[in-house]
């Protein structure tokens, strides 16, 4: 699915420029749940933007089923992007006027989908994620969790290759936490290729296949989630893992 070489994405900042990403190299398979974790500000969301073609690298190459993502014309990229990537972020951008039915029906206006097909997706994907009885409500009317995953019914509700999380569950209640992660557990099991950024050390432990630690903009640790965060090898990784455990 996806092979990062050497991938560099460098900002200027006040005439400073700040490293993001400093050569990191990635493989993730078709069908992986992926978690991406380490401290603040060490490359994680400039990680995600890149593999999910909102960005592009300073160098190297992002490539995914076997197209270099860097290398794609605006309009062939922003196809690409409708066509396969699912995004949740931080916050649940919803549009506050329309209901949680009309929300995820909106997002897929631009791809041309018909007014039937629209409804029938929105309900489909609104069901699954235990929102049926909340089609008519507007966001003020529901809970953080309700909304983030009305968030997640508007990205699946695209038929995405893959789903891209930033940290889904920095922006709730810790009582509300968990409905979302039960979610995503689902998604998981589904077999929907999963690249998540997050804080929940718990959760990526039980659920993912791979765990990417990040540091410095560079990829510090690779691998199943028991050697990663269980018996880490590094000891940025080590120190991280001290301080929130």
């Amino acid at each position: 699915m996806y092979e990062l070489i050497g991938v560099h994405k460098r900002f200027e900042r006040n005439g400073h420029t700040i490293r993001a990403l400093d050569g990191v190299d990635l493989r993730i398979e078709d069908g992986d749940f992926l978690a991406i974790q380490g401290p603040t500000g060490q490359g994680k969301s400039t990680l995600l933007v890149l593999l999910g073609g909102l960005d592009r690298p300073s160098d190297g190459q992002v490539v995914f089923d076997g197209r270099d993502l860097g290398r794609l014309g605006e309009v062939e990229l922003a196809a690409l992007r409708a066509r396969s990537f699912g995004f949740v972020f931080q916050t649940f951008n919803l549009i506050p006027t329309l209901t949680a039915q009309e929300n995820v029906e909106a997002a897929l206006v631009p791809l041309g989908v018909g007014v039937a097909e629209r409804r029938r997706r929105a309900l489909e994907a609104l069901a699954e994620l235990g929102l049926g009885e909340r089609l008519g409500h507007l966001p003020a009317e529901l809970s953080g969790g309700q909304q983030q995953r009305v968030a997640i019914a508007r990205a699946l509700a695209m038929d995405p290759k893959l789903m891209l999380f930033d940290e889904p569950t920095s922006a709730l209640d810790p009582e509300l936490v968990g409905e979302v992660l039960d979610v995503m557990r689902d998604l998981a099991r589904s077999g929907m290729t999963m690249i998540v950024v997050t804080h929940e050390i718990g959760f990526a432990r039980e659920v993912a296949d791979t765990v990417v630690f990040m540091d410095g903009g560079v990829v510090v640790e690779s691998g199943p989630p028991a050697e990663v965060l269980g018996a880490p090898k590094h000891e940025r990784t080590r120190s991280f893992l001290a301080k929130v455990l």
